[in-house]
C-alpha cells in the first residue's frame, strides 16, 4: 500500500526545490529577471553579478535552505512512526535529490532551472553537516584561487563523496550515502558542461570574491 504521507513529503520535497528564488526575489525586489542578463541562470551566482551582493547572498541562502528543508521532511516522517530509524538516510538522500531537481527542472520555470549547487550543499548539510563544511572550505578555496565559480562548485560537490570514503572519521555504516554522493556529483558535473567548455577555452566568466582596490 503506498503511504501518503511518503507521497507527499516527495510533492513538498520537489515543490521546494522547483522554487524559482532568484527569479522571484530579483522581480519582486529589483524588478528585474535575471534570467535577461548575465549569463542568463536563474541561480544564485548570476543574481550576485546582476543584483549584487546582498541580493545574492539573499537568493544563496534561500536555496540551501531548500535543500536543508528537504532532507528534514524525512526527520518529520520519522517522528511521525511513517520510516524507521535506518531508513532516515536513505529517505534524507531520496528527498533532497527531489529538492535538487525540482530546482534543476522548476516547475514554474517551464522545468528550466538552475544547477542546483546550493541547493545540493542545503541537502549535504542536512545529512553530514561536517563533510559538507569541508566541501565548502574545498569550493571557496577553488573560488579565490581559480576565480571559477562553476570549477569550485564541480570539485565541492566531488569532494563530498571522496572524503567519505577516504578520510576514517567520516566513513558510515550506509554504503548508499556515497552511492547518492557520487550520483549527484555526476549530476552538477553534467549541469557544468557547457561551463567546462568556457573554462577550457578561457571564456568562463570570473569571480572574484575580494575585489582589490584600485
Amino acid at each position: 500500500m503506498i503511504n501518503p504521507y511518503l507521497i507527499g513529503a516527495g510533492v513538498a520535497a520537489y515543490f521546494l526545490g522547483a522554487i524559482p528564488s532568484a527569479v522571484w526575489y530579483g522581480k519582486l525586489v529589483y524588478g528585474v529577471d535575471v534570467r535577461e542578463h548575465g549569463s542568463g541562470n536563474p541561480g544564485a551566482t548570476n543574481t550576485f553579478r546582476v543584483l549584487g551582493k546582498r541580493a545574492g547572498t539573499v537568493v544563496l541562502l534561500a536555496d540551501i535552505t531548500k535543500g536543508l528543508l528537504a532532507t528534514l521532511l524525512a526527520v518529520a516522517l520519522l517522528h511521525r512512526g511513517v520510516i524507521s530509524s535506518d531508513q532516515l538516510v536513505l529517505s534524507k538522500l531520496i528527498l533532497g535529490v527531489i529538492a535538487v531537481f525540482g530546482h534543476i527542472f522548476s516547475v514554474f520555470l517551464r522545468f528550466r532551472g538552475g544547477k542546483g549547487v546550493a541547493t545540493l550543499f542545503g541537502m549535504m548539510l542536512g545529512i553530514q553537516w561536517p563533510v559538507a563544511l569541508i566541501s565548502l572550505f574545498i569550493f571557496l578555496l577553488t573560488l579565490l584561487t581559480s576565480k571559477y565559480v562553476s570549477l569550485g562548485s564541480m570539485l565541492a560537490a566531488l569532494s563530498f563523496p571522496l572524503l567519505l570514503i577516504l578520510v576514517p572519521r567520516f566513513r558510515t555504516g550506509e554504503p548508499i550515502l556515497v552511492i547518492f554522493a557520487f550520483f549527484l556529483a555526476i549530476v552538477v558535473i553534467w549541469a557544468h558542461h557547457k561551463n567546462i567548455r568556457r573554462i577550457l577555452h578561457g571564456t568562463e566568466n570570473k569571480t572574484y570574491l575580494i575585489k582589490k582596490k584600485n
